[in-house]
Parts: C-alpha cells; structure tokens; sequence
C-alpha cells in the first residue's frame, strides 16, 4: 500500500467511518451536487461498486461502502478546488501550499454522510456534505481590518439582506461589504471566533423573498441595496451605510447576512 492509500485509509477510518450509523435517505432526487450557497455546504455523492472477490453479500457490500466513501472524498476535492474565495482568488489557489491543502483535505476526510443508498447488486452510493464555514476558516486570512460591530442600543433587525440583483455577483466564500472609499463595513473579520466554526461569512439566495425566509437572517432583517460590486464585495451607498451602523448591528457578529444575487 503506498503512502496515499495509506493516508486516505487512515482518514476514512477517523473521519467517515466514524460516523457509526447509517443514514438512509428517503426515495426521491439525489442532492445536487456542488455548493449550496443557501445551506452554505459542499455537496457531493459517492458511488461504489461491490467486491466481486468477496466470499459472502456482507463483505461485497462493506467493500462497496468503502468505495463509495473514497469516491466521495474524490469528488468533493474536485469540486473544492473550484469554489471562490474573492475576486480572483479560488481555493485550488490557496490549495497551492502544501500546509492548506493538507488542513483542506482533511476537512473533507471528516465529511458528513447524510445518506445512502443500497442496490440488489450489494452497489452503494452515499450523499456527503461539508459546512463551507470549515472551509473559508483554513483558507481565509484575516484582513488585521478593524470593523465596528454596533452592539449597544435596542436590537431592531435579527440580520441582514443585500440585494444585489442585476450586478452579476459571484458567490464567494469572503465577501465583504464596503463603502464608497472601500472601508469594510462587514467581512470574515466581523465574525465572532465562535461564530466562524459553524457559519460561513454570507448565504446567497435568488430573490428578496427567498432571503427573507430563510432562519439565518431571522423574522426581521434589514434589507439595504448593494450600488455596485468591486470582484467579490459589494459596495453600499452612502445611505445604506447609515443605515447599518445606525443601530445595534451585533448579528453581523453571528454571519445573519443573505446576498441576494441573480
């Protein structure tokens, strides 16, 4: 066995394989694979074919599981290496230091199976996820930007919603929101140290409707109008802005930020 077989059996078995029990998804479409930038998770599906050497249906099957465990592990580190992290930037690129793409490939060791599916062949195919907050943590370096958060004063919004419509915004796993001069107004740096293992900086939405439905930005989001984009940030004007820092904004502190982009 050489020294990547190696490694990704080692993975599986502290990550993957300790999940311990099988989770069955109900009859229906496979998760599309790929991003969910609402959910803020890296989907994917691992397919794997049973041991024809097997001496019994378990073993043909425990073989076909771990295949399909390794063929998820492919196809979610293929999928990684393309999501943006800021305007010209991606993870692949970031993956370029061997010390990221160590810490990014463990993260994906370590996915979530969050269903399975089982053939008369003894074939399995499995739907994995991982939560991008894991992802921008170990690939986003922290600007050192100091961004005031407004956390004193009656909490009148429970998030916040930009709408971005008709600005060609690309989803991205750091953008920031500036002002006219480029002063961040919110970015990873926002993020409480807490906040940043579960959340990621901003979900993404098609529609203001969508966006306001959604749990992350609460039942009374404030929705401020984005004037432009520069790469991956949105720019807000000048009334947008004292909108924001008028009141007690400490959600921007929790990730509660929707883009709405289409």
């Amino acid at each position: 066995m050489n020294r990547i077989s190696i490694l990704l059996a080692l993975g599986f078995s502290l990550g993957a394989l300790a999940e311990g029990k099988d989770v069955k998804r109900p009859d229906g479409p496979k998760p599309a694979p790929g991003v969910n930038w609402e959910g803020q998770v890296l989907k994917a599906t691992g397919s794997g074919a049973p041991d024809m050497k097997a001496t019994s249906p378990a073993q043909a099957r425990l073989g076909a599981e771990m295949a399909a465990k390794m063929d998820a592990f492919r196809n979610l580190i293929s999928q990684v290496k393309g999501i943006q992290v800021s305007a010209g930037k991606t993870v692949g690129d970031a993956m370029a230091k061997d010390e990221i793409r160590g810490k990014v490939e463990g993260v994906i060791r370590g996915y979530r199976v969050t269903g399975k599916r089982y053939f008369s062949d003894n074939g399995v195919e499995l739907d994995v996820e991982v939560p991008l907050a894991v992802l921008t943590e170990l690939v986003v370096e922290p600007s050192g930007t100091a961004v005031t958060v407004k956390s004193d004063g009656e909490k009148k919004n429970t998030g916040l919603v930009v709408d971005a419509r008709g600005l060609g915004v690309k989803p991205a796993l750091a953008p920031r929101l500036t002002d006219d001069a480029g002063k961040e107004l919110y970015g990873v740096d926002c993020l409480s140290a807490e906040t940043r293992k579960t959340t990621a900086v901003a979900a993404y939405v098609r529609s203001v409707d969508d966006a306001k439905k959604t749990q992350l930005v609460g039942d009374k989001p404030l929705v401020l109008k984005a004037s432009k984009t520069n790469g991956t940030d949105l720019v807000l004007a000048a009334d947008d802005v004292k909108k924001l820092a008028e009141s007690n904004n400490s959600y921007l502190a929790e990730g509660r930020v929707v883009i709405v982009a289409n």
